[in-house]
């Protein structure tokens, strides 16, 4: 039987009426997201402003990932509630560190977060939560093969919780602080998003794969064209992808900004379910599954009811090679070498590596393992390194069963853990020295600098799986791997891709490997936490607001450029303290670039007169009572969900953040954990802004009544000059800020 089944069968049996009520308020043909996203409305219906109006959602689920759930859970355990009233899990993939191979690092990763493992197995049998422990997978995959399913709507603690549209999920990732109110019975507050309509023709063949589907459109959208929206597939095209397939362009859409993405309900989807042994969520979802696309007037005339719409032919789209250093910089495969000559990219691979959450389906692995098996036959080797990464201890047993595992290690593969492990910095790397220029070539979602391997000079390059391990068998930038190349004898040969299933003819493999179910009863459970340790630690509610203007605040950086939630937290071996405030705000800021003298964590003090670490700055000011803010640039905390970027300035005294533009999950994490987060009204004023400035924040309650405040800097020479900074903070938001945080305004609810 499915996880869930009885909230799921009550879910589906509410939609036909909450149909024809969505009708009768709206008196109009609807969009897929607009069903299921009025459809989980709290409260009253009304047709509600795309981009404008904030809505509270009723939600289905909640998921966490082991790196984001420490500091979720710290907080839930401060909201005095004794159960969580949502199905919720956690999901320990992040803290498992890539190195020799998947036996021997998961061996040692278990026994250096033993720490973080056992607190957060403790604290989900107290909250009735389930846990899947170290090894059993990452959290997408384990979602997308026990939890998703078509028309619910769930929220994650993880930027790439957005791969449950693959099973015509609205799947959303969201802040630590986000997940705890939604545990605790709070409703889910949203702008209600804008709705992009992607309409797919035709049908892949050769080596374009669903992965070059958004790859392609991260290129025309840009990082942050998917801000405040929702991206909808439809088209007949959409019908010959894999629910696998669909699951990783949704992944990706987080490259993109997008709120979320989904797909419309098809055969596709009910073989998924069928193979994944939830057999019993078919039977329902046959009384529902005509609710799950678009109504056809919509279909019929898109542009009246989509706010954008792209055109992408299947038929003709063209692998792709995004990269380096942002998801958006795509390459047709046939410009590529041309481009990377050009552009004076290394001209060899040293790695690749196939797997993340992104693209580590069996469907993934089978491709994989046919490419290989041609090239062994036409006397091609590997001419660099190959990793791949199982997405579940599920997907693992069951090519371990059909004889692929063997196969793939005896064609020189090695096999990493079933976690994140490369993907989100969590590699140990020994083939080549600190700071070397090379260039890596993966099927994950994301490749900003230092993303991979701590190394500024790696250059990460996204693509599907198929043209990773081309690649890889050529090794070389320069070679379009689809053309004819050299066998090792120097013969001319031309690799083929291959036609594969997406689903394994015998089944997968039945497993819960490190699944542990929620206590019906887990008030017996005590939590202790170690004041001396250095991996978790208690948190400590932030102070409320003293409803004053902020005044003779000192500016603690102004960064220019892309600024991603990695260089404002860091993850890789920052992970470990990712349960510990006070350790974890030692890496805040410190991969920013400072505005006035282009270098990274070196920022101007007042106190000292010396240039410091951003976050020995932010101490000192703090020690001091001194005020601090940031400024930024465009799309402000793009990348990953972790809402460490906002708790760290606030744990370090930053009192407001002003940007240019914000991505949304960190807009909101910003406002959960009580800061100021602000835009310019002029983008221009940006250059206003000086090294030395002082700074004042006056009329800051005039932002939650949709007006503007006063942004007043103090320059050296003495000049005072005002600039307009303007918010999306409403009413509520700014209880938030008025008490301290929104953890701190829930408690006195």
């Amino acid at each position: 039987m499915s996880f869930d089944i009885a909230m799921i069968k009550k879910v589906y049996a509410s939609y036909d009426e909450k149909m024809k009520q969505i009708r009768n308020v709206l008196s109009r043909p609807l969009t897929l997201t607009e069903k299921i996203l009025y459809a989980h409305v709290e409260g009253e219906l009304k047709d509600f402003k795309r981009g404008v109006d904030y809505v509270n959602f009723k939600l289905d689920r909640v998921a966490m990932q082991d790196a984001t759930a420490q500091m979720a859970l710290l907080q839930l355990m401060q909201a005095g509630k004794s159960k969580v009233v949502l199905p919720s899990s956690v999901h320990c993939d992040h803290l498992i560190l890539a190195q020799f191979g998947a036996k021997k690092d998961l061996e040692s990763s278990i026994d250096k977060s033993k720490e973080v493992f056992d607190f957060l197995s403790e604290v989900t049998k107290k909250y009735g939560i389930g846990f899947w422990g170290p090894g059993s997978g990452i959290i997408h995959q384990i979602i997308l093969e026990n939890y998703a399913f078509p028309g619910g709507m769930l929220i994650g603690t993880d930027s790439h919780t957005v791969n449950a549209g693959g099973l015509g999920m609205i799947a959303i990732g969201v802040g630590g602080a986000d997940a705890v109110d939604a545990m605790v019975g709070i409703p889910w507050e949203l702008k209600f998003p804008k709705i992009v309509g992607v309409k797919l023709t035709g049908r892949l063949s050769g080596w374009a794969s669903p992965k070059d589907v958004i790859l392609k459109l991260a290129g025309i959208t840009t990082v942050k064209g998917g801000t405040g929206k929702i991206v909808e597939y439809f088209g007949e095209g959409t019908k010959s992808l894999s629910a696998t397939g669909k699951g990783t362009i949704c992944n990706m859409g987080a490259e993109i900004g997008a709120t979320t993405s989904i797909f419309p309900t098809d055969d596709r989807m009910e073989d998924y379910l069928k193979a994944t042994g939830r057999e019993d969520i078919l039977l329902e979802l046959g009384k529902v599954k005509h609710h799950f696309k678009a109504d056809d007037e919509v279909l019929a005339d898109p542009k009246k009811y989509y706010d954008e719409i792209i055109e992408i032919d299947l038929s003709s789209l063209e692998p792709h090679i995004n990269g380096p250093f942002t998801p958006d910089k795509a390459w047709p495969i046939s410009q590529f070498a041309e481009a990377s000559v050009k552009e004076d990219y290394p001209k060899k691979f040293s790695y690749a590596l196939i797997g993340s959450c992104t693209n580590s389906s069996y469907e993934d692995l089978s491709r994989v393992l046919e490419i290989l098996k041609d090239a062994k036959k036409k006397g091609v080797s590997l001419k660099c390194p190959l990793t791949l990464t199982p997405g579940s201890e599920k997907i693992r047993k069951t090519i371990e069963r059909d004889g692929m595992l063997k196969l793939l290690e005896e064609m020189g593969v090695t096999f990493l853990a079933n976690a994140c492990g490369p993907c989100i910095g969590q590699w140990k790397r020994h083939d080549i020295k600190d700071g070397e220029k090379n260039a890596i070539i993966t099927s994950f979602n994301r490749n900003f600098a230092k993303r991979n391997d701590g190394n500024a000079n790696t250059y990460s390059f996204v693509a599907s799986p198929e043209i990773t391990v081309a690649m890889a068998l050529v090794g070389d930038l320069t070679i379009d791997p689809r053309k004819p190349i050299k066998n090792d004898k120097g013969e001319t040969v031309t690799l083929e891709v291959g036609v594969v299933n997406d689903l394994p003819y015998g089944g997968f493999a039945t497993d819960t490997t490190g699944y542990q179910a929620p206590l019906e009863d887990g008030s017996s459970v005590k939590i202790v936490i170690d004041p001396k340790s250095e991996r978790l630690q208690e948190l400590k509610p932030f102070k409320a607001w003293d409803g004053k203007d902020i005044l003779g605040a000192r500016l603690l950086i102004k960064v220019r450029g892309k600024c991603t939630t990695d260089h404002i937290s860091m993850a890789g071996p920052w992970l470990r303290f990712r349960g510990h405030l006070e350790n974890i705000s030692d890496n805040m800021l410190i991969g920013a670039s400072n505005a006035f003298n282009g270098e990274v964590n070196k920022v101007k003090n007042f106190v000292t007169g010396e240039y410091l670490p951003v976050p020995e700055s932010a101490k000192l000011y703090k020690s001091k009572g001194i005020d601090t803010v940031v400024v930024g640039d465009e799309n402000y905390g793009e990348g990953s969900s972790r809402e460490h970027a906002a708790l760290e300035p606030r744990f370090l005294g930053v009192r407001a953040v002003l940007v240019k533009s914000f991505a949304r999950i960190h807009e909101t994490n910003l406002k959960k954990q009580g800061l100021l987060a602000i835009t310019f009204k002029n983008k221009d004023d940006w250059e206003k802004i000086e090294e030395e400035d002082t700074v004042d924040i006056v009329g800051i309650p005039k932002l939650f009544e949709g007006g503007s405040a006063t942004f007043r800097l103090h320059h050296k020479n003495g000049k005072v000059e005002d600039i307009e900074v303007v918010s999306t903070f409403n009413q509520l938001h700014g209880k938030w800020f008025g008490a301290g945080s929104a953890l701190n305004y829930m408690k006195t609810k």
